[in-house]
């Protein structure tokens, strides 16, 4: 059976071949008979299962050292590995091309390689086998209860879409060209949210201090240290609501999930809610914070109101904070996600399955207190990096959803 696929490359009007795996390849095992003791040494490595999982195209640098005996076969450029197993059959038999001339390269026991007998191009290979029409095939074929597994034999029976070497070449080098420009806007997202993380612990004051590690020109004066109990006083979330209560209404809440996400609080990410006169609206200034979590070091999360909005509630597993002196709103909200406030939390979380937090012990921390001209300009500095980091964000899932349309239309 021939098809074409709904998008492709000028100048190519050639029906696609289908054909078998196993009648254009062979597979082989990978590791056999090692004990825990072969491994973490030796001049031999294995490619893992997270690589194989994880990549299109296997990293090379994603290998661990194995002590080898002749029985076990390598891996050669242009092999592709599957995985065998894993705990969703959408997740099954997930597929990755080794493309690095190197020795002594082998697979760990919990995959099984493939290595085609005819020409393909190999980029053509790694992505094709990542489609959403190859990816059904596999789901299909997994088997089990609360692991599934994949028989490579099975595998073998699989039809894939052959389109002429000069054709796979370019589908190929499109799809590198775009996990390329991914991986690009992947290492500035991340680059960025670790200059975040390293300057909300260098530009507010630690271990006692009263001016931070790194702060802007001009100012010179301590910080004072003040107690939020003494700035602010606090409020609870929504109370006395039914299931009932939610999901319509003219009112709106602030989900637990939004002050447990966003510095400042994202007034999208509301729901309706059914409301009564005894519950407190929120206003711009408002400090959220999170009661509880499942982790020590997640409770006691803190989100912004950035305006004033009709209407607008807080989920009954938050506390608000109403202060009474004037904060820079920006400042506020990145003081309150700072490396040594959230220490604090930290270390008066309470609990062993589930984590919380007293609001009468939260009210105790002291924060740092700087001029309110400092409080702007640190304010100011980390919204405009938090812009970048969101629009770097937006950026990647943008080349994701090309990625993920392009692989839907671009194979048969």
């Amino acid at each position: 059976m021939n098809k074409t696929p709904a998008v492709r490359f000028i100048g190519f009007a050639e029906d696609w071949e289908q054909r078998k795996l196993g009648e254009v390849g062979k597979t082989y095992s990978g590791l056999s008979g090692k004990t825990k003791d072969d491994f973490g040494h030796g001049e031999a490595k294995f490619v893992t299962y997270m690589n194989v999982f994880s990549n299109s195209v296997c990293l090379p640098n994603m290998t661990e050292a194995v002590e080898i005996d002749n029985k076990q076969n390598k891996v050669l450029f242009g092999d592709v590995l599957f995985t065998t197993s894993s705990e969703t059959p959408e997740e099954v038999g997930m597929s990755s091309v080794w493309l690095e001339n190197a020795e002594n390269i082998y697979l760990n026991s919990f995959c099984f390689g493939y290595r085609p007998t005819k020409e393909f191009n190999p980029y053509y290979l790694a992505y094709m086998l990542r489609s959403p029409s190859i990816r059904e095939k596999i789901t299909f074929l997994a088997q089990g209860i609360s692991r599934y597994n994949i028989s490579k034999n099975k595998m073998m029976d699989i039809e894939i879409p052959i389109p002429s070497i000069v054709e796979q070449k370019q589908i190929g080098e499109h799809f590198r060209t775009l996990d390329s420009l991914i991986t690009l806007h992947q290492r500035k997202y991340e680059k960025l949210k670790n200059i975040k993380k390293s300057m909300l612990e260098k530009m507010f004051p630690k271990n006692g201090s009263n001016v931070p590690e790194i702060r802007f020109k001009g100012f010179t004066d301590a910080w004072e240290q003040r107690k939020l109990g003494d700035m602010g006083s606090t409020f609870n979330g929504l109370s006395g609501k039914t299931k009932d209560d939610f999901g319509h209404g003219e009112a709106k809440f602030i989900t637990y999930m939004n002050v447990f996400s966003n510095p400042i609080a994202d007034l999208t990410m509301t729901e309706s809610i059914e409301i009564d006169k005894k519950q407190k609206s929120v206003k711009a200034g408002d400090v959220f914070f999170t009661t509880s979590s499942e982790t020590p070091d997640e409770v006691g999360m803190s989100s912004v109101m950035p305006e004033d909005a009709d209407n607008i509630y807080l989920n009954s597993f938050c506390f608000g904070y109403r202060p009474t002196e004037k904060f820079d709103l920006n400042y506020l909200a990145y003081v309150l996600r700072a490396d040594s406030f959230r220490k604090e939390m930290t270390f008066l979380a309470q609990g062993i399955s589930r984590y919380n937090i007293s609001k009468n012990k939260v009210m105790e921390v002291c924060i740092p207190v700087p001029t309110i001209e400092e409080q702007t300009k640190v304010g100011r500095y980390f919204r405009n990096l938090d812009n970048l980091i969101t629009l770097h964000h937006r950026k990647l899932e943008k080349l994701e959803q090309i990625k993920q349309a392009m692989l839907h239309k671009m194979f048969v």
